[in-house]
């Protein structure tokens, strides 16, 4: 787990570190050392024609570019790579950074010193590797404006192609592979980004890989800046994780370790009832596959048994390739699941250990009714909220003894969260810790806001509407934010648009299901349930070559494959 903290706290654990005996010029050194090592695992992976990799350092004039000279130097040190220094500002002759680049001979140019960048414009475009160190975490967009002209005039020398091949190619693998552009390495954060809100200059340059250095800042995982940021990676720097700063915060990045940690046991002895039943409710005509896909992803999370309750349309869709699940036919009405469903759901419910609503629901009037009957059917509160989309239909007072009977631990996803949407308090009608699986627009129709307003704040919204509906709220999206009702926030690493694509959702809420069967709690459930979705998707991008062609049934099949990394590291 990575505390997620802003430049405010880690200038005061800068601060605490220094009174803990670890003086500031050794945390540079850290910093450089840690940038070094990344920047030589790139160089590791060029092709052996590559004799010598060159590699242009852009140093800005603080402690950002303190840690670029130290990189370039340790590399240099301890790779054959030629290593050249480009200064945004002339530093002073006794600074102690400098002065062994100096006595070794390498390449040092001044901005001052560049008419109209030309040398800039050549160190970039000839680089295998760029480190940018020109500025850090206490940047402030938009930048000054020679800063920001220095950028731009790097951004240039990095978009510059090569001439095109002068035939036409039918076959692509057969075609001229251009110089491609130089790799480039961050040092801390992209140059020109606020770290706390992800706001950028106008001319940040994206990057391939940022080190970040102590913890992750939330501007790294917040857009527009997170589509700057490339590969994240994490350098500690061996601060202490006692400091107070680390204690207070509630927000974290999720990481492999956190993951395979919380993972449900296997005991030898086991059997399928010691991991659980989900039932799985959803599907229509117009949605066969949601529910299926929702029971294959409980299963492969490790669910011992899962059923579906569906209308008949669906078991027939699917019971012959979903061979491991069980059925139970719903009563339909106009291709959708009726209300009278809901009786045949509560007699279902004994033995369930999580229940997954809402895979392929459907909005119509008779699923809506259903889903009204079901929620107070099982919810101590008993009584409709006023509707706002339809009109109100209160079902039977349920028998007192059907009042009382509670929900298993519940996941609620799809259109089942649309059809909450036009409930006034919707939220009082579920156990507490019902894990919510929203996308943006999902998630503005429960706040009765904008998607737009949603995404430009994410983790705030999130946390807010945890404590409010005493839920775990599951906001999907690139660095998916899971925000728990104690005030606890995960944010996840992936950000691949191989998920984005129809039915992944309804994996994920399977997974959601299958973890919480397995006995797990709502927020880890949840989070080992989002972290394992985001890894598998890589992973199936990874397999079939690009995310434009991944489909949700590829990132099933990928489960396995990111459930065995886990389980193999922890």
């Amino acid at each position: 787990m990575l505390q997620i903290l802003t430049t405010a706290a880690i200038r005061e654990i800068e601060a605490l570190a220094v009174n803990e005996g670890i003086p500031e010029s050794e945390m540079m050194t850290r910093a450089g050392t840690a940038l070094a090592r990344r920047a030589a695992a790139y160089l590791r992976s060029l092709p052996a024609a590559i004799e010598q990799a060159r590699v242009t350092c852009l140093i800005g004039p603080g402690k950002n570019g303190g840690d670029g000279l130290v990189a370039g130097r340790v590399l240099a040190e301890n790779t054959n790579a030629l290593v050249r220094f480009y200064l945004v500002r002339k530093r002073p002759d006794d600074d102690p950074l400098m002065q062994p680049i100096v006595d070794a001979g390498h390449l040092v140019v001044v901005a001052e010193d560049d008419l109209r960048y030309r040398v800039l414009t050549q160190l970039v475009a000839s680089a295998d590797l760029v480190i940018d160190a020109l500025y850090g975490i206490g940047t402030t967009p938009p930048l000054r404006p020679e800063a920001s002209k220095l950028l731009r005039a790097a951004a240039q020398a990095l978009r510059e192609k090569p001439e095109p091949p002068p035939t036409w190619v039918i076959e692509p693998e057969h075609a001229p592979q251009p110089t491609p552009r130089p790799f480039i390495l961050a040092c801390d954060c992209p140059s020109g980004m606020n770290a706390d809100t992800g706001e950028h200059d106008a001319n940040t340059v994206h990057v391939n890989e940022t080190v970040t250095f102590i913890a992750p800042k939330p501007g790294l995982l917040r857009f527009p800046g997170a589509a700057a940021v490339g590969r994240l990676t994490v350098a500690p720097l061996g601060i202490p994780p006692s400091l107070k700063p680390f204690k207070e915060t509630k927000t974290f990045l999720v990481d492999a370790d956190y993951v395979s940690a919380r993972l449900p046991p296997r005991p030898a002895d086991s059997h399928k009832g010691s991991f659980g039943k989900t039932l799985v409710i959803g599907g229509s005509m117009n949605y066969l596959g949601a529910p299926a896909l929702a029971a294959l992803a409980a299963y492969r999370s490790g669910a011992g048994l899962v059923t579906v309750a569906s209308i008949a349309d669906v078991s027939v869709a699917h019971a012959g390739r979903l061979t491991e699940a069980t059925w139970v036919i719903l009563p339909g009405e106009d291709g959708v699941i009726a209300q009278d469903a809901a009786r045949v759901i509560t007699d279902e419910m004994a033995g369930v250990a999580s229940l997954v609503l809402g895979p392929g629901l459907g909005t119509q009037q008779p699923t809506f009714e259903f889903l009204t009957t079901l929620l107070q059917q099982h919810s101590a509160k008993p009584g409709v909220p006023r509707t706002i989309g339809f009109q109100p239909v209160l079902p039977p007072s349920p028998p007192a003894e059907a009042v009382t009977r509670q929900f298993p631990p519940l996941v609620i996803d799809a259109d089942a969260l649309n059809l909450l949407a036009k409930l006034d308090k919707w939220y009082t009608l579920l156990p507490e810790s019902t894990i919510l699986t929203p996308h943006p627009g999902e998630m503005a129709r429960l706040c009765g806001t904008e998607t737009s307003d949603v995404q430009n704040n994410r983790v705030d919204l999130a946390r807010e509407k945890a404590k409010l509906w005493k839920c775990v709220v599951l906001l999907k999206g690139a660095h998916t934010v899971i925000a728990s009702p104690d005030g606890r926030i995960a944010l996840l690493p992936f950000k691949t648009s191989a998920l984005a694509k129809a039915g992944t959702g309804d994996v994920l809420a399977g997974m959601c299901g299958g973890f919480l069967g397995q006995g797990m709690k709502a927020f880890d459930a949840a989070v080992c349930a989002a972290y394992l979705h985001g890894f598998a998707g890589t992973l199936a991008e990874a397999a079939v070559g690009t995310a434009r062609s991944v489909i949700a049934s590829e990132v099933v099949d990928h489960i396995q494959a990111a459930l065995a990394a886990l389980e193999g590291a922890s």
